[in-house]
């Protein structure tokens, strides 16, 4: 009996995704064995389940990002013989309009936030770059030019300043290689990444967006007046000062 882990990575073993695509859809199938469970039967799996995993992952996320993951379930069903298991995602309209940037009172206090020193260093230097998250993530430390406070991400640069320029040597730790932003842990047998995407020093892999995203919503739930924290497009959406 095929279970959700076993499709999920036959899904994925799939040689005609590329490497973006393969990174996404990666994402959303390893939260739905998480929550569902990877030993879950395939067959006893229900649309109801997954919008439920939907609503509590992505219930509050942007329009993009719940479309992304719901275009990966939708391709997901359809390859398993399981397209009903999207019925319950409706598609969101998505905005163009500019997402607001942090007031400066609010900069201000959430650099006084206790956190690692990894999260400190990422939101310094989305602050100070104005660089998207994803490019920033996408940083290896052989990209850095610590003298210069820039990086090289593809064609452009990515730049910093002091606040940034403080943090970075600590969070390295005299790494000489390898992403710049490491998950918390190893990737266990059932989550392997790309070479690129590993640290050959300690073996862990690269911080994903998701876990950014949610790690600084939760920080910033104390300093929202909603109580629902910020996203961390709020940080590059205007420069620090």
């Amino acid at each position: 009996m095929a279970t959700l882990g076993r499709a999920a990575a036959d899904f994925l073993a799939r040689d005609d995704l590329d490497a973006s695509t393969l990174r996404s859809y990666g994402q959303t199938l390893r939260r739905l064995c998480l929550a569902l469970g990877d030993r879950r039967p395939l067959e006893s799996l229900t649309g109801d389940d997954v919008t439920g995993v939907f609503e509590v992952a992505w219930g509050d996320a942007a329009a993009k990002t719940w479309n992304r993951h719901r275009s990966a379930v939708r391709s997901f069903g359809a390859w398993a013989g399981r397209p009903e298991l999207a019925d319950g995602l409706e598609r969101r309209a998505e905005s163009r309009s500019r997402v607001p940037g942090l007031a400066d009172d609010l900069l201000r206090r959430l650099w006084t936030v206790e956190a690692p020193v990894r999260e400190r260093t990422l939101w310094r230097l989305l602050h100070e770059s104005a660089a998207g998250v994803r490019p920033v993530l996408s940083l290896n430390v052989e990209d850095l030019d610590l003298a210069d406070r820039r990086a090289r991400v593809g064609s452009r640069w990515v730049t910093w300043r002091s606040g940034t320029a403080r943090l970075l040597p600590e969070l390295l730790g005299g790494r000489t290689r390898g992403p710049v932003f490491l998950a918390d842990r190893r990737p266990g047998p059932a989550r392997m990444r790309r070479a690129a995407d590993l640290c050959p020093d300690t073996g862990r892999g690269r911080l994903s967006y998701e876990r950014a995203e949610y790690l600084f919503k939760q920080a910033t739930r104390p300093l929202d007046p909603s109580g629902r924290g910020f996203t961390l497009r709020q940080l590059w959406s205007r420069r620090g000062a």
